[in-house]
């Protein structure tokens, strides 16, 4: 028998005149085996779009142009639409506080986080999932911020949040000093988020990518997909972005799909773009450029065990000589 390891369901809920809310609940459930994963991971195809957007300094704007941008990606027959990290606001230690809009308790009122009702409203209209890339959080409880991430379903639900994890510190010499600690406080979670007509994905953000741990947790648990807005920049971009991307393919042999801005050179910081997708055989199979763009990619059943039956590192791993890392202590929940 496999054994029992801790989850977090979450379920859609409605409350305040109908307005979207979130329950969370925590359950047991079995790790399946390796076979069974292979099986199951994808219920069907799905057709992701990546919303490259070009977004500036005024957040009404910037979630209007995001509404036209989701549309057109559901018109184009996309069940599941990602947004970029920061979508609704610039990129930027300085501008987290003033965009940051209060998420909880959930759901919030239209002036605490307009972005929040925005995403609900624009996932209803498409009738598609949406992860909505990440917006600063401001919670009062703790005077905290976070960059967070909101999923939505297709009635306009949400159904899931995820708080960046690992923080954005680094100090390449000569290159780029960035400190997202100065402002923000990390997230404490493991996401997984289940789309009940798909399957599981695996959701996280931007610098959660190098940490392979989150994703082989996620694809232990049984995600076909790993989602992940991020911003890189000129510098990390052409030296990790489609590396890590594929990294986390090829370790997990999962799809994996990365949202980015469009770069913006007369913005204070300058994203790579390059939204992409890879196949669990850790193949490119859609990136776009630096401009604002929107790219699509077909995530296939088939693909996902031609390659596990190929290649099956979930057969031939040895936790009898190093530890099953989802099988230790983890966090689904704040």
């Amino acid at each position: 028998m496999p054994n029992k390891q801790p989850s977090s369901r979450k379920v859609e809920a409605r409350s305040k005149g109908d307005e979207p809310t979130l329950l969370q609940v925590n359950v047991i459930e079995s790790t399946p085996h390796c076979n069974d994963i292979m099986a199951s991971l994808l219920k069907k195809p799905l057709k992701i779009a990546l919303v490259q957007l070009a977004s500036g300094a005024d957040k009404a704007v910037n979630l209007a142009h995001a509404r036209s941008k989701v549309l057109e990606a559901a018109r184009a027959g996309a069940s599941l639409v990602v947004l970029p990290e920061c979508f609704n606001s610039p990129y930027g230690t300085q501008y987290f506080s003033k965009y940051a809009e209060t998420l909880l308790p959930s759901p919030p009122s239209q002036e605490q986080s307009p972005s929040f009702h925005a995403l609900s409203s624009i996932a209803k209209e498409a009738k598609a999932y949406l992860v909505g890339g990440s917006i600063p959080e401001f919670a009062p409880e703790t005077k905290k911020y976070y960059n967070t991430s909101l999923v939505f379903s297709p009635t306009g639900c949400l159904i899931a949040s995820h708080r960046k994890t690992h923080l954005f510190d680094i100090d390449i010499p000569g290159k780029i000093r960035f400190k997202e600690s100065e402002v923000l406080s990390a997230g404490n979670k493991v996401t997984i988020v289940d789309l009940p007509d798909y399957g599981k994905i695996g959701l996280a953000i931007c610098y959660d990518i190098r940490f392979p741990e989150t994703a082989m947790i996620a694809a232990r648990n049984g995600c076909f997909l790993l989602v992940y807005p991020g911003a890189f920049n000129l510098t990390t971009g052409p030296l990790h972005w489609s590396l890590l991307g594929r990294a986390r393919a090829m370790d997990n042999e999962v799809y994996v799909a990365l949202c980015s801005p469009a770069r913006d050179l007369d913005a204070t910081y300058h994203a790579w773009g390059h939204s992409l997708v890879a196949n669990p055989k850790a193949e490119v199979i859609v990136e776009a450029a630096e401009e604002e763009d929107i790219v699509y990619a077909d995530l296939e059943p088939q693909t996902i065990e031609d390659i596990r039956k190929g290649i099956p590192i979930y057969e031939q791993r040895r936790f009898d000589v190093y530890p099953d890392v989802s099988k230790g202590k983890i966090r689904y929940e704040e």
